[in-house]
C-alpha cells in the first residue's frame, strides 16, 4: 500500500484510481542506492523505467574532452529510463547524488500501461517536453554563459528539482551535499575557477551554507536577479 500511495504522487499517474495503481504491481521492490551510484549508462542494458521515491538523480553526458556536461537534475517523483531521457540518441549517464530510493518498471509493461489508457501518454508527452526544454537551456547556459551564469542557472535548477515545496521561503535549501569539484564538473569548469564564484556569491548573500560539509541554501530573489544581470 505504501508504494501504491507514492505511485499516486508521481507526476505520470496522478489522477488513476486504486484499481488502476494495483495494476502496476509489475513494479520491483524498492531498492536503495547509495550516493554515487552509476544506475544508467551508454554501457548498460536500459530495459527498465526508474522512479526516484526519494533522493537525487543527475543526468549527464561525457564530451570529448573527457568532461561531463550536467543536462539535467531529477528529485523525488521524477522518472527517467529507456524510453524518457535515454531516447534522444544522446548517450546518457545517470548517478545518484545522495542516498536514494529507486524503484522500477518494466519498460514493456509501462508501455502496454499507456497504451490502455492515453492519458498517460499525454502526461509522458507532457513531461517529455518539459526536459527537453530545460535541456536546451542548459546547453544554451553551457555554451554562450559564464561560469558564473552557469552556477547560478545550476543552484536555480537545483532548488526547483530538489526542494519544489519551498518556492515561497526566502532562503531554499538544497538537499543534496555537494563539493566544489561536483560542481566544477557539473558546469563544465574546473575547480579552481569554481571556489572563487562560490565565495563572491556568498559575499553577495546570494548563497550559503552552515559548514563546509552542509548543503547550500540560496537566496531564491537573489539569485534570479543576478541570473538575469550576469554575463
Amino acid at each position: 500500500m505504501e508504494l501504491i500511495t507514492y505511485l499516486s504522487r508521481v507526476d505520470l499517474f496522478k489522477g488513476l484510481s486504486e484499481e488502476e495503481l494495483q495494476q502496476l504491481n509489475h513494479i520491483t521492490p524498492l531498492e536503495v542506492r547509495p550516493r554515487g551510484t552509476v544506475i544508467a549508462s551508454p554501457y548498460m542494458e536500459h530495459k527498465v523505467l526508474y522512479i526516484i521515491k526519494s533522493g537525487s538523480v543527475r543526468l549527464y553526458k561525457v564530451t570529448e574532452d573527457g568532461k561531463e556536461l550536467t543536462l539535467d537534475i531529477l528529485g523525488t517523483g521524477h522518472l527517467f529510463g529507456e524510453i524518457t531521457s535515454f531516447r534522444s540518441g544522446v548517450p546518457l549517464f545517470a548517478v545518484t547524488m545522495e542516498d536514494s530510493v529507486i524503484c522500477e518498471m518494466d519498460s514493456g509493461q509501462f508501455r502496454k500501461a499507456i497504451t490502455e489508457k492515453p492519458e498517460l501518454a499525454l502526461k509522458y508527452i507532457e513531461i517529455v517536453t518539459a526536459r527537453l526544454q530545460e535541456t536546451e537551456d542548459m546547453l544554451e547556459y553551457m555554451a554562450y554563459g559564464s561560469v558564473r551564469k552557469r552556477l547560478l542557472y545550476l543552484f536555480n535548477k537545483l532548488a526547483s528539482k530538489l526542494n519544489p515545496s519551498a518556492s515561497n521561503e526566502e532562503w531554499i535549501p538544497i538537499s543534496v551535499q555537494i563539493t566544489h569539484q561536483e560542481l566544477a564538473s557539473m558546469t563544465g569548469s574546473i575547480r579552481e575557477t569554481v571556489t572563487p564564484i562560490l565565495n563572491q556569491l556568498a559575499e553577495e548573500g546570494i548563497l550559503r551554507r552552515e559548514g563546509a560539509r552542509k548543503p547550500y541554501s540560496i537566496h531564491r530573489s537573489r539569485l534570479q536577479a543576478a541570473l538575469s544581470e550576469s554575463k
